[in-house]
């Protein structure tokens, strides 16, 4: 037998009901109405209470280089994120928010804004005016530093409920933020410009004075010239210049020398980004990567296998350029270095060089001159003396302005884009977004509310006809009369009553739930055709599938047939014995009672109600659903039962979305068949199914009731109102208990204004 989870119940009831959810609020409005005041009136509340808050945000831009830069290093580090993250550790170091504190009055503002939100608790706002260690901690809580998206702006927020506060503290920081990056850029820059301004105002003294000693030297002397001193003077003059050019590029390998010892690399010596073919590699692997996960992401959740291989990748990628990265800054700046220290060593050999030859020229000039040549010579050499001054002077100078360019051009490498404006607008609450989602909590809840009033109305409209659920002794039941259920039908053309509306109905349900045990679950009105042709339930005595299939359209239009309906599968979805009734089957105490009329309506109305439905037809004697749902020919319940085809291959799928049926077969066999092979493992296979409905078989001498009683969860009778007897019921119904089946309950067919039941 095939038992599922009773917690399942209440879902196929209030499926299986087919009322409309607008219905079911309409029923419940004054509950819905409550509910949503009661939220609306908590939000207002809410609102009127969260204290306010805005936010002031300034917005820096970092790492920026002009063209000039980008040109001479060969290398961008605008799309560098290590870069970026660098940057917004150092916004959020303890030392650059001291260095924000510090300014005047930022300190106050701070104090202030604690003391606003403290309450009456205030001792900690006390010590932030002298402790510092407590003012970071307590406005680093409130900063919010972040990229604004996938640019290299960062933006710079405070939080607080005066809204100059909240500026102040926000400019404070980014004030600070980009003092530090002038200052941290322009160190090495500043030392060396320092130097060489230094010794050009060194150089330019010498020269001065040596033009002095020169002019001084003239007035008191006038040497003689000769063309022996012209031609050695041009071959000093020769050397010296020579000498100049070797001591300044010395100077200038020197400073190159140490800026590479002080770890402070220019970007044009390290070309480790665009040149490096691995690192370049990654970077596409890492472009690939990315964009797969993006694309993942937007059908995938953030925890499916997939999502977390490619986040791996990214991180494996990411760690390999880091270390290529770190790798060629290394082997770079090894490189860098040890062309430095040669060109230094080349022009400090060419400097002693040149200075030994300009040595032996001036000794040999000082051999062969005489007293007055030695006047001369003196002269020359002061003026020669003067000129390599002279350029080492204007080369200095030009080097000097070279720094400071590149100087200014490091501390533009981080600019402000926007100081923090005063907030007009609070962040929080706003009231248009904090209104519009209490509004739709309230109608979530109040919804809520009327379905769970209306499902427990349902419960307890189940509980009351399911009463009286009594077992009666057999002895009781076989010796009930056997008189008629009810009386004639109504004329032709009548309308059809409402289920419960005749007042000889209750009491003869009431009489026949006595001698059965077993409620009355259902009223199923008779179907009406045109006032011209006959009542539709005179057609179901017919074993005709085709006269089968025009009832059951009929019936899914007819709106009382369909209440019916709803209120028998209220009452099928109770659990029975404590557990939910999943596979039932659909019996009849005598012939032509409408038993696969009320099993094939009742099945497409589940389905209609979202249900995934199984019929599975037992009547082998006489196969109507083939013709009646229009079915393609199969070997049907048949096949399985003979071990021909699994129930898999049996199922066929019909016009009606989510039910799907077994017929009996393509044609007539005796129903022996079934006590030989159970539907135990048609019934296993079934539990995929939401319901599963069993068409019993016809009675008569062939088989019996009690066969299939014991294989499903539950059974329910089929007796009209003209036809069937009490009698019959009882020996119905004993025999399926005798079986050890459940009756769930009775339904009676064919009601009209003049029947009973």
């Amino acid at each position: 037998m095939v038992t599922h989870d009773p917690a399942s119940t209440t879902e196929i009831a209030v499926a299986a009901s087919g009322v409309s959810p607008l219905r079911k609020i309409r029923h419940r409005s004054g509950v819905f109405a409550v509910v949503f005041c009661a939220v609306m009136l908590l939000t207002a509340l809410v609102l009127a209470v969260l204290p306010v808050r805005y936010l002031a945000t300034g917005s820096v831009i970092v790492a920026e280089q002009e063209s000039g830069d980008v040109a001479a290093s060969g290398v961008s580090t605008t799309d560098d994120p290590m870069d970026l993250k660098s940057q917004l550790s150092t916004v959020r170091s303890p030392r650059l928010m001291r260095l924000a504190m510090a300014v005047p009055g930022v300190r106050e503002a701070a104090v202030e804004d604690c003391f606003s939100r403290s309450g009456f608790d205030t001792s900690g706002c006390d010590e932030m005016k002298t402790d510092d260690g407590r003012l970071v901690d307590y406005v680093a809580a409130h900063y919010t530093i972040g990229s604004a998206g996938r640019s290299r702006v960062i933006d710079i927020s405070y939080v607080s409920p005066d809204a100059a506060i909240a500026q102040k503290l926000a400019n404070a920081l980014t004030t600070a933020f980009l003092d530090e990056q002038r200052r941290s850029r322009a160190d090495s820059r500043e030392a060396a410009a320092s130097r060489l301004w230094k010794q050009a105002r060194q150089t330019d003294a010498e020269v001065r004075d040596a033009d002095a000693k020169i002019e001084a030297f003239r007035r008191g002397k006038e040497p003689a010239r000769n063309r022996q001193a012209q031609i050695r003077s041009q071959r000093l003059t020769g050397i010296s210049r020579r000498l100049a050019d070797a001591e300044n590029a010395r100077a200038e390998a020197a400073a190159r020398l140490q800026e590479i010892k002080t770890d402070q690399v220019r970007a044009a010596d390290s070309p480790v980004g665009l040149s490096n073919r691995s690192i370049v590699d990654l970077k596409k692997q890492l472009t690939t990567v990315m964009a797969e996960l993006a694309n993942l992401s937007m059908t995938l959740g953030p925890r499916h296998p997939s999502i977390r291989v490619l986040e791996q990748d990214r991180a494996a990628i990411r760690s390999r350029i880091s270390t290529e990265v770190a790798s060629a800054k290394a082997s770079a700046k090894a490189s860098a270095k040890a062309n430095a220290q040669k060109t230094f060593d080349e022009n400090d050999a060419a400097v002693k060089a040149l200075t030994r030859q300009m040595a032996a020229v001036e000794a040999d000039e000082q051999a062969d001159a005489g007293s007055s040549a030695a006047d001369e010579a003196a002269i020359e050499h002061l003026a020669r003396a003067t000129d390599i001054k002279r350029a080492q002077y204007a080369e200095l100078y030009k080097r000097a302005g070279e720094l400071e360019a590149e100087h200014r051009a490091l501390i533009d490498g981080t600019r402000l884009v926007s100081l923090a404006e005063r907030p007009v607008q609070p962040l929080s609450p706003q009231k248009g977004p904090f209104l519009a989602a209490g509004a739709t909590v309230a109608l979530l809840l109040a919804c809520a509310a009327a379905f769970v009033g209306d499902r427990s109305q349902v419960r307890e409209r189940s509980q009351r006809k399911g009463t009286g659920n009594t077992p009666i002794a057999p002895v009781a039941m076989v010796i009930a009369p056997a008189v008629p259920v009810a009386a004639a039908p109504s004329p032709v053309g009548a309308a059809p009553a409402l289920p419960g509306t005749d007042p000889s109905l209750p009491e003869r349900s009431s009489e026949l739930s006595i001698v059965t045990g077993a409620p009355v679950v259902a009223r199923l009105p008779a179907l009406q055709r045109q006032a011209s042709e006959a009542t539709v339930g005179d057609s179901l005595p017919v074993s005709s599938g085709g006269s089968l299939n025009g009832a059951l359209h009929q019936a899914r239009a007819d709106r009382h047939y369909q209440d019916a309906l709803r209120d028998l599968a209220v009452h099928l979805a109770a659990p029975v014995n404590g557990r939910a009734c999943r596979s039932i089957l659909i019996a009849s105490s005598s012939a032509s009672d409408g038993k696969s009329f009320l099993t094939l309506s009742l099945a497409q109305h589940l389905a209609a109600a979202g249900r995934n439905v199984l019929v599975v037809e037992c009547d082998l004697g006489a196969p109507k659903f083939e013709r009646a749902l229009g079915l393609r020919s199969s070997l049907g319940l048949q096949g399985v039962l003979r071990g021909d085809i699994t129930p898999r291959e049996a199922v066929v799928s019909t016009d009606a979305p989510k039910l799907d049926a077994i017929a009996a077969g393509p044609f007539a066999v005796s129903a022996e068949l079934l006590k030989r092979r159970p539907l135990g493992d048609l019934l296993l296979w079934a539990q995929s199914y939401d319901v599963v409905l069993i068409d019993a078989p016809s009675p008569g001498i062939e088989t019996d009731i009690a066969t299939l009683a014991q294989q499903v969860d539950g059974v329910l009778l089929c007796m009209r109102t003209d036809r069937s007897s009490i009698g019959q019921a009882v020996a119905a119904s004993s025999e399926i208990r005798l079986a050890g089946g459940d009756l769930v309950g009775i339904a009676i067919t064919m009601v009209t204004d003049g029947g009973t039941g």
